[in-house]
């Protein structure tokens, strides 16, 4: 007997679907439980008979393009959007994930020393500590760090060296567009600075990428001055697409700098 693993995979999905789950209307006595094979391959933007050689085991090896629709059609969780890409021999496409989990957002709220930040691939700020909060005090919002590095006014006082801060994000763009094709949000932040930034558009049509560095950046911080930070930026294992942003200083003065911005966040707590 051939397995065909795939095959009976989606039968046993295509079975625990009903229609009205995915939009579809049903109209008179149904033979099958769940959705019928033509009402997957339409929902699935694929032709029936295509389909219906993918559960017969005729055709085994679909594209990642035709599993990510076959995964939106079956309501698949993202484990068994796994199992699939796996059954059909096909490495999963990453989801960018955009809630944090409660853990890391405690770890950040103790982490007082500096600056610290989680954001996504389209570069979002989904969580913050108090310090980075302070750190960020000069923009009007804390919403996107993209966003405000090229269209706040602030962002060119604020970033002592602006065009290669401008660059990097450019880079880290293009490596996010790599790595989550799919991610509209990432594809509509880059539409939209390149309509809203004639310097984003300039970098990005240029394909001026900035070397990767561990040199300390300098920020001119209304309140506290001059903070020289070298940073470093972590993957959350937990959530595709999430980055855990550290800030460190250098010695001297940025020490006792930040040392006032924590005095100043204390004092607005109490």
């Amino acid at each position: 007997m051939v397995d065909n693993q795939l095959g009976e995979f989606l039968r046993a999905r295509r079975a625990s679907v009903r229609p009205e789950q995915i939009g579809l209307v049903s109209y008179g006595r149904r033979r099958v439980a769940g959705l019928r094979r033509e009402e997957v391959a339409e929902a699935a933007g694929m032709s029936a008979d295509y389909y219906t050689h993918l559960e017969r085991g005729r055709e085994r090896r679909p594209s990642a393009q035709m599993l990510e629709a076959l995964s939106r059609t079956l309501l698949l969780s993202d484990g068994l959007r796994e199992h699939l890409y796996r059954l059909a021999g096909v490495v999963p496409v990453s989801r960018p994930v955009e809630t944090v989990d409660p853990v890391l957002r405690q770890m950040l709220e103790n982490y007082s020393a500096a600056p610290a930040f989680v954001m996504n691939s389209a570069m979002d700020i989904l969580a913050t500590n108090a310090m980075a909060e302070a750190f960020f005090s000069a923009y009007p919002r804390i919403d996107n760090l993209a966003r405000m590095t090229f269209l706040e006014p602030v962002s060119r006082e604020f970033c002592v060296d602006w065009v290669w801060t401008c660059q990097a994000m450019v880079a880290g763009f293009r490596q996010a567009g790599a790595l989550y094709p799919d991610s509209e949000r990432l594809r509509g932040v880059i539409d939209e600075l390149l309509t809203a930034s004639t310097e984003f558009a300039e970098i990005w049509h240029s394909y001026t990428l900035c070397a990767a560095t561990t040199d300390p950046r300098e920020f001119v911080h209304p309140e506290v001055g001059l903070l020289r930070l070298r940073y470093r930026s972590f993957d959350v294992r937990e959530a595709q697409g999430q980055r855990l942003m550290l800030y460190q200083p250098e010695p001297g003065a940025t020490v006792e700098a930040l040392a006032r911005m924590a005095g100043s966040v204390t004092a607005s707590r109490s």
